[in-house]
């Protein structure tokens, strides 16, 4: 069967490709591949209550499937080059910016609207931070909450769906350069297309370093952000997230000048666990609905680790940790801060008489036996130093879970058009490597796309 575009990955890159493809040249036959399952079908089985812990599902709901692995975050799309990808490295920073701008348009208008836009530009949490030597990063961000962010995808697919065909449960084995474009290989048969989008994620890192050395696709090492994921009263931040919601800080340590740096924050949001190729790390949501909201913050604590000759392997290095910390706990370990100050284990009994209720059930250990002691001790340095701009960050009910785990594919080898050494194949969102976030995926989307339209014109 022949597409004029294939799509491999209906994560944020895979969606807003079709997206503007569609809009742009109705006539286009497009073909969207998807390991996962369709929106209404993914259903992560953990309940807290029959199933209190991962399963090792055959797809994980939680990371692949419609919408990709931020189908349920909490729906932040930060419009911004200070973080998030290198995609203004590719395509230009002001470009960058008009389409994430443009993006966002989009979600607004498929049930966003009405969702708030903060800034932490002129902001006075700025100069406090600095005064404490800390730095603030830029950005606007927008929160749709993981309940309206479900409502965004459920739309755009009700949108697509008539438009374009999907194919779900549907792993590509295999891509192959044919005369005249490319062969897609899955278990039902072969698909043929003239352009092929490839859009498959984290998740997708192993699958997408096969198919760069079956196509002979330079790449080159990536990082990995290892650290922990810290829960406290929403009370002890609520002076930075009721102004800002998400303050990525950024922190240079003492002892070792390494970076560590917030992620992720989800005011009275919730810790949730992730499968990544059956490896447990855990994560964090936050819900726009306040009938959804808890009465704590999460956000990620990460220490960036790059490696050069002669170990190339970061997301190996991550896999090894994160496994040992799932052989330790059954998966993920819960501490509270003070036991770890204290050079001790958390114990059930301490976790039930700490003052705050974790939201996530895990097992309670010792996180010292786990992450290496220079990402420890900078985690420990950071928590200090954010006490100082949010008393009550280093107090000692402070829960920390780990691991968190950041895993960046293999940058690979791109255009300014993200396009391969192979002419009309096109590499994009985190998959690529490129890019770290809803908002940078999603505008390489966009970006491929007006590059393929601009060669049928």
């Amino acid at each position: 069967m022949f597409y004029d575009v294939i799509i491999i990955g209906a994560g944020p890159g895979g969606i807003f490709s079709a997206y503007e493809l569609i809009q742009k040249n109705p006539q286009l036959k497009i073909g969207v591949f998807e390991a996962g399952h369709a929106l209404n079908k993914r259903r992560c089985p953990i309940d807290g209550d029959k199933v209190k812990s991962c399963i090792s599902c055959k797809s994980c709901s939680i990371m692949s499937g419609f919408g990709g692995a931020g189908a349920f975050s909490d729906g932040k799309y930060n419009i911004t080059n200070d973080f998030g990808g290198t995609l203004y490295q590719y395509i230009g920073k002001q470009q960058a910016l008009e389409l994430m701008r443009y993006v966002d348009e989009i979600n607004m208008r498929y049930g966003g609207e009405g969702t708030k836009l903060y800034s932490t530009a002129g902001t006075r949490f700025k100069t406090i931070c600095i005064q404490n030597d800390l730095h603030l990063l830029d950005a606007s961000v927008r929160h749709l909450g993981t309940d309206i962010n479900y409502v965004v995808l459920e739309n755009l697919y009700n949108d697509l769906k008539e438009k374009v065909q999907f194919f779900f449960d549907m792993p590509v084995q295999s891509v192959a350069v044919c005369d005249g474009g490319y062969e897609i290989s899955c278990a039902d048969g072969v698909y043929t297309c003239r352009d092929c989008i490839i859009s498959v994620g984290r998740i997708g890192s192993k699958w997408m370093e096969k198919i760069c050395n079956d196509l002979e696709i330079p790449t080159k090492s990536n990082r990995v952000d290892i650290g922990v994921r810290v829960e406290l009263p929403a009370a002890v931040f609520a002076h930075l997230t009721d102004e800002l919601y998400e303050s990525k800080i950024v922190y240079r340590t003492r002892q070792y000048g390494d970076l560590v740096r917030t992620f992720c924050m989800n005011p009275k949001g919730a810790v949730v666990s992730e499968n990544t190729n059956g490896i447990i790390t855990v994560n964090g949501h936050s819900y726009e609905d306040p009938a959804k909201q808890t009465e704590n913050t999460n956000f990620a604590l990460l220490v960036a680790k790059h490696f050069s000759e002669p170990f190339k392997d970061s997301n190996g290095y991550g896999e090894s940790i994160a496994r040992l910390s799932n052989m330790l706990g059954g998966g993920v370990i819960v501490q509270r801060f003070g036991d770890l100050i204290r050079g001790r284990r958390s114990t059930p009994s301490r976790i039930t008489e700490a003052f705050i209720t974790p939201t996530m059930s895990a097992t309670p250990g010792d996180l010292s036996l786990v992450l290496p002691k220079r990402i420890l001790d900078g985690i420990i340095e950071m928590i200090y130093a954010l006490d100082k701009v949010a008393p009550g960050t280093a107090n000692d009910d402070t829960l920390l879970y780990g691991v968190e785990v950041k895993f960046y594919n293999m940058e690979v080898e791109v255009s300014s058009q993200l396009e391969s050494r192979h002419k009309g194949l096109y590499i994009i969102g985190d998959g690529s490597g490129i890019t770290h976030s809803l908002s940078h995926a999603s505008a390489s989307g966009v970006h491929v796309a007006r590059s393929i339209l601009e060669k049928l014109n």
